[in-house]
C-alpha cells in the first residue's frame, strides 16, 4: 500500500529541515591522535602544558583515560609511538590497538607541578559528565586548587551545566581565572564575585594579589587591591564559623570517646568501689576482638565483610566481659574493702593482658579497617568535613548511654546492684545474692569497655597499648562526674572532650593535658563529690 499523496508532499517539505537538526546535532568524534599523545608526553614541561591545554580545546572522549594512564605511571614512549598499559596489556595509545613493546621503550615521568596540572585536567574533564556525582567531585578538585584550573574548559562546562548548585560553583571558578585577567575591570568585578565563596584555596588565591613582587604589586590595581581585601575579610568571617564548628564537633567526638571508655568504669570504680588499673586492656581486648571477627569475615564470608563490625559489637561485649568475670571471680571478689590491693592486683592483670595480646597477635600495631558505610564524611562548609566513623560512634555512644541508663534504672539486676552499692549487708539480709550481683556488675563493667575498644579501632590503630592512654582520663571523668553518677560522667566526658580540645588549639596537646588535671584537681578540692553528687544519705557497708 502506497502513501497518500498529500503525506508523500510533508515529507518532502520536512525533510531537508530534518537533516539539518541532524547535521546541527551531530559532532565529529574527535580522537586522540598520536602527535598530540607524543607532545603530551614528552619534552619540557611547558611544551607538555602547551600540548595539554591545546588538548583541553577541544577534549575527545579518550583523553581522560590517558591523562589517567599518565598519573598512574602507565605510559611509555617507543620511538615516534606512545604506548599505554590497559587492563593487563599494552595499546596504542592513539588507536587503542594491542601491541607489544619494543625494547628501547622508556616510560613517561611526571614531575610534581606537572602532575598537579595533569590531575585538575582530568577534574576539568570531569565537569562535561553526565553523573552529577562525578561533576561534584570535580569541581570540588577544582576548588581546592583554583590556580590550576583551565578556564576554557570550565566555561564550557558552565555554558552547559543544568544543576544550580553546581553553575554557582562554576561561575566562581570561572571568577578564579578572571581575577588573572589582563583587564582591571575584568579583574574587579572577579574580586567582587569571589566574596561568597567559602573555600580556603579560593582565599589564599585572593592573598597572592595583595603580594609584592620586589618593589610592585602582584594586583597593581589599588581599586582592584581594595576589593580583594574586603573579599578576604568576607571569607574570613564564614571560614571562621567552619572551624569552630569544626572544633566543636572535634570536642564532642573526644567526649563521646571517653565516654565509652569511662562508662565501663564507672560501673566497677562508681557502683562497686573497684579501682580497676586494667580498664584499659579490657578496651584493648574489645578492640582484638574486632580485628579477629574482621579477619573472620575477611577469610571465610568475603561477600559480608562490609558488615563484620555488626557482628563484632557484640563479639568485643563478650570477650571483655568474659575475661572480667573470670578476673572477678579468681582475684578481686577476695579484695573488696582493700582498695590498694585491689589496685594492685588489677594493675597486675593488665600487665598479664598485654603480655597475652602480644604473645598471640604481636607487638606491632594492627590496622581494623573502616567498612564503606563509615567511610568518607559530610561536607557540610569548605573547611568543615564531618567523618561518617565519627558520626556513628556518637549514635553508637547514645546508644550504649541508652541501654545502661535503662539497666540501671528500670532492671531487676539494675536494681540489685543500687541495693549492693548502698548497703551490702542490708541488700544481703533481704535476699540478694551480692556475690551473683557482683560478678554481673563487674562483666557488665568490662563488657562496655569492649564496646568502647571495638568504637576506638574505627578510629585508629589497634596495639597492645592502646588502653594505657585512656585510664587516666577514664577516672578523671568518672570523679569529675561524681561516683555513680552516670549523668555526670555524661558531662563531664563530653566537657573534658571540648575543653581539652579547645587548649590543644591554643597551648598543644600536652600542656592542655596539664592544664586541664590541674583544673580538675583544684576542682575536687572544693567540691570533692564531683559534679553531681549522690541525693540522700549513703550508708557504708
Amino acid at each position: 500500500m502506497f502513501p497518500p499523496a498529500h503525506a508523500i508532499r510533508l515529507s518532502r517539505r520536512l525533510l531537508p529541515w530534518l537533516l539539518l537538526l541532524g547535521l546541527g546535532a551531530w559532532r565529529p568524534a574527535l580522537a586522540l591522535d598520536a602527535q598530540q599523545a607524543l607532545a603530551l608526553s614528552q619534552g619540557s614541561t611547558s611544551a607538555r602544558l602547551d600540548a595539554l591545554h591545546q588538548a583541553l580545546r577541544q577534549p575527545d572522549a579518550r583523553l581522560g583515560g590517558f591523562l589517567g594512564a599518565l598519573l598512574d605511571n602507565r605510559v611509555q614512549i617507543d620511538g615516534d609511538r606512545v604506548e599505554m598499559r590497559d587492563q593487563g596489556q599494552w595499546v596504542d595509545a592513539a588507536s587503542g590497538a594491542a601491541l607489544k613493546p619494543g625494547p628501547d621503550a622508556q616510560p613517561v615521568v611526571n614531575n610534581n607541578y606537572l602532575r598537579k596540572q595533569l590531575l585538575a585536567a582530568r577534574a576539568a574533564l570531569q565537569l562535561l559528565s553526565p553523573l552529577r556525582a562525578e561533576r561534584v567531585q570535580a569541581v570540588q578538585r577544582l576548588e581546592g586548587d583554583p590556580e590550576s584550573l583551565d578556564a576554557g574548559l570550565v566555561r564550557q562546562a558552565l555554558k552547559q551545566e543544568t544543576d544550580a548548585g553546581i553553575r554557582q560553583r562554576l561561575r566562581l571558578l570561572v571568577a578564579a581565572a578572571r581575577l588573572r585577567d589582563g583587564d582591571a575591570a575584568q579583574r574587579l568585578a572577579a574580586a567582587g564575585e569571589l566574596a561568597s565563596s567559602n573555600y580556603p584555596a579560593v582565599r589564599s588565591l585572593l592573598l597572592s594579589r595583595l603580594q609584592r613582587n620586589g618593589d610592585a604589586w602582584v594586583e597593581p590595581d589599588a581599586a582592584v587591591r581594595q576589593r580583594v581585601q574586603a573579599s578576604l575579610r568576607a571569607i574570613d568571617a564564614r571560614l571562621a564559623w567552619g572551624e569552630r564548628v569544626g572544633m566543636l564537633f572535634s570536642g564532642i567526638s573526644l567526649g563521646s570517646i571517653l565516654l565509652l571508655a569511662a562508662l565501663g568504669l564507672a560501673v566497677t570504680y562508681g557502683l562497686m568501689g573497684v579501682i580497676n588499673m586494667a580498664q584499659g586492656e579490657f578496651i584493648m581486648l574489645g578492640a582484638y576482638a574486632t580485628y579477629v571477627v574482621q579477619g573472620l569475615f575477611q577469610a571465610y564470608l568475603p561477600a559480608w565483610q562490609n558488615y563484620a563490625l555488626v557482628l563484632a559489637v557484640p563479639c568485643s561485649f563478650l570477650v571483655a566481659g568474659g575475661v572480667g568475670v573470670v578476673a572477678e571471680r579468681v582475684v578481686i571478689r577476695r579484695l573488696y574493702g582493700r582498695p590498694l590491693e585491689t589496685l594492685l592486683a588489677t594493675w597486675g592483670i593488665s600487665l598479664l593482658l598485654i603480655q597475652a595480646v602480644r604473645s598471640v597477635f604481636g607487638p606491632q600495631n594492627v590496622q581494623v579497617d573502616n567498612p564503606p558505610w563509615m567511610s568518607g564524611g559530610l561536607h557540610l562548609m569548605a573547611n568543615l568535613i564531618l567523618p561518617y566513623n565519627r558520626m556513628v560512634i556518637l549514635g553508637f555512644t547514645a546508644c550504649v548511654l541508652l541501654a545502661m541508663a535503662l539497666l540501671i534504672g528500670r532492671t531487676r539486676l539494675g536494681l540489685f546492684v543500687r541495693a549492693v552499692t548502698q548497703n551490702r549487708p542490708m541488700a544481703a539480709c533481704v535476699g540478694v545474692r551480692t556475690a551473683r550481683v557482683d560478678w554481673l556488675a563487674f562483666g557488665l563493667g568490662t563488657g562496655i569497655a569492649g564496646l568502647a575498644g571495638c568504637a576506638l579501632s574505627q578510629v585508629g590503630n589497634v596495639s597492645p597499648e592502646m588502653g594505657t592512654q585512656y585510664i587516666v582520663d577514664c577516672f578523671m571523668v568518672v570523679v569529675l562526674g561524681g561516683v555513680g553518677q552516670l549523668g555526670g560522667t555524661v558531662v563531664a566526658a563530653l566537657g573534658l572532650g571540648v575543653v581539652n580540645t579547645l587548649l590543644e588549639g591554643v597551648a598543644g596537646a600536652v600542656l592542655a593535658k596539664i592544664a586541664v588535671l590541674g583544673v580538675i584537681i583544684l576542682f575536687i578540692q572544693k567540691r570533692p563529690q564531683g559534679l553531681f553528687a549522690l541525693k540522700g544519705r549513703h550508708v557504708e557497708g
